[in-house]
């Protein structure tokens, strides 16, 4: 099946405790069916001070579930995605709006 949201997307979220924040898609993991996004469901993580990096507690983007997740189109509000060849190729489409993504 054809991956509706890519790394790279502006997404806004509608469920759960950060419903309504919107971020940029920083990596996708289609088989677990999440993705993480940059600034939304952040957790604290503390960790060891090593010789590469300084310890603390620090702030981690956690995954969430790509049915929580809705691609923004260029208005800023959240639209499904469609599918649709233009030149023989499979092309995203945002369906509010109809404009190629």
């Amino acid at each position: 099946m054809a991956a509706k949201l890519r790394k790279g997307d502006k997404v806004v979220v509608l469920t759960g405790k950060d419903k309504g924040k919107q971020g940029e898609i920083s990596s996708v993991s289609p088989s677990a069916n999440k993705a993480v996004v940059e600034g939304v469901s952040v957790a604290i993580r503390h960790t060891k001070q090593s010789q590469a990096s300084q310890g603390g507690r620090l702030a981690k983007a956690m995954p969430i579930d790509l049915s929580n997740l809705a691609l923004m189109d260029k208005n800023g509000k959240a639209t499904r995605v469609g599918f649709r060849m233009e030149d023989g190729k499979k092309v995203r489409f945002a369906k509010t709006t109809g404009e190629a993504i």
